[in-house]
């Protein structure tokens, strides 16, 4: 099956409107180019709490890899014109697009868009994109990849467990792994933490208020788009859905990396 090494891994991937047969028959390559780079996917948890939910580092390097392998950026635009005058022009950025040449001599084309954590509304524009070039002959398969259900459910624990390998216990500890909460996080996480009836931890307070402001029900995760999938926005264009898992996130970064890191990190804000 398509994709295995992938779902070995704990990565989702659905198919819709027969998109795999038409990946396997016609762009076994580039599936194959998709699925490598995936696999090399890893991020530091540090990386997650200093990109404060952000795009992390990480996704700036699936990004370089796509792009490495040919999947990059392109612009379609689609123009009505009435008489030889331009009426109307619609353009359409996808971040990767990979164009495979087909026995006919056409070019097919896949169009790729990464959601690590956006608003939810951006699969809209993402799905009716694929629809509409699909309907247009500018492109024959479009693929999501976004956090996995997994990724999504486990971030708490993904945060708490950080907090305790790291000792992290006050707001200064967390300056050295170069979050800074608003004064309105801090007030919000005191006041949990101070609370006369039923106070909790500085570490749970912290956790449960950085996960429900950076990768709250509202961003973009699994469920979301498969809700959108299930009412058929994007159809009929084929399209594949992958989910990042849980599994990609490392702990326990090196030390002598963490400064750059960070400082990486914070130099994307």
């Amino acid at each position: 099956m398509m994709f295995d090494r992938l779902r070995q891994r704990g990565f989702q991937v659905e198919f819709h409107s027969h998109a795999e047969a038409i990946l396997s028959q016609d762009f076994p390559t580039a599936a194959d180019e998709l699925e490598s780079v995936l696999l090399e996917t890893s991020i530091p948890i540090e990386e997650i709490i200093a990109g404060g939910g952000g795009e992390t580092k990480n996704t700036q390097r699936l990004r370089r890899g796509l792009a490495a392998a040919g999947w990059g950026t392109a612009t379609f635009t689609i123009e009505k014109i009435i008489n030889g005058i331009a009426r109307e022009a619609i353009s359409h950025k996808m971040d990767h697009v990979r164009y495979v040449d087909q026995r006919d001599g056409s070019a097919g084309v896949v169009a790729l868009e990464i959601e690590w954590n956006n608003k939810d509304p951006f699969y809209d524009r993402d799905l009716e994109n694929f629809k509409r070039l699909h309907a247009e002959g500018a492109i024959s398969v479009g693929i999501i990849v976004t956090r996995g259900r997994s990724l999504h459910d486990n971030m708490l624990e993904l945060v708490l467990r950080f907090f305790d390998q790291r000792q992290i216990q006050s707001f200064d500890d967390l300056l050295r792994w170069g979050y800074d909460p608003t004064a309105k996080q801090r007030a919000a996480i005191l006041k949990r933490v101070e609370r006369a009836q039923n106070p909790i931890t500085f570490r749970e307070a912290f956790a449960q208020k950085f996960v429900s402001d950076k990768f709250g029900e509202a961003t973009t995760h699994w469920r979301k788009l498969d809700d959108r999938i299930a009412r058929g926005v994007g159809n009929p264009c084929p399209i594949v859905t992958i989910g990042l898992p849980d599994t990609i996130v490392s702990f326990g970064e090196d030390v002598e990396n963490l400064d750059a890191l960070i400082e990486a990190v914070a130099g994307e804000e």
